[in-house]
């Protein structure tokens, strides 16, 4: 994952990556196949370890608002080529040549991100912490703009640092789910 974060998948040849992690490019491509399915299989991994942290934050006994702040917290990148988005970002690039299967698996992944927050808008409205929204299109429109930002904080778009993502998006929430919420 780091040396795709720092070089690129274009950039990182699987003789490299071998010598990093001790074993040879032959072996890397028998596992793997190619690079397409190794960056594939570390999004999956990485997505795995995300999806864990996420679980137990949403799972905490808060108001819903305190653990959706807390999702977006986690969904934001940390800074500038957040090694976990720049996977992203490389898979995105791949997906116009990728097959069938490859953007199922990456549906899988962006549906569980979805899914849980779809749950904690249905919580939070059912108990009157949110304003009555439909759960999914929010959802949607709110990790549409949550993609967009972070895209800006991964690539290091001057003046859109986290802490100013962070602002916009508790910003928006209040704005778009109740001052109250």
């Amino acid at each position: 994952m780091e040396m795709i974060a720092e070089r690129g998948l274009e950039q990182l040849t699987m003789a490299a990556l071998g010598r990093e992690v001790g074993m040879s490019s032959g072996h890397l491509l028998y596992y793997f196949g190619s690079k397409d399915e190794l960056l594939l299989r570390t999004l999956e991994w990485s997505e795995g370890r995300l999806g864990a942290e996420r679980g137990r934050l949403l799972a905490r006994p808060e108001p819903a608002r305190a653990r959706l702040e807390a999702y977006v917290d986690l969904y934001v990148p940390d800074g500038h080529r957040d090694p976990h988005w720049i996977l992203w970002l490389e898979v995105w690039n791949r997906s116009l040549n990728a097959d069938e299967q490859g953007r199922d698996r990456q549906a899988a992944i962006e549906g569980a991100w979805h899914r849980d927050l779809v749950a904690l808008l249905a919580e939070g409205v059912s108990r009157g912490e949110f304003r009555a929204v439909d759960a999914d299109r929010f959802a949607a429109r709110l990790r549409a703009l949550l993609d967009g930002f972070s895209i800006h904080v991964a690539i290091g778009l001057r003046g859109t640092g986290r802490d100013q993502v962070l602002a916009h998006a508790r910003e928006f929430l209040d704005e778009a789910l109740g001052a109250d919420a």
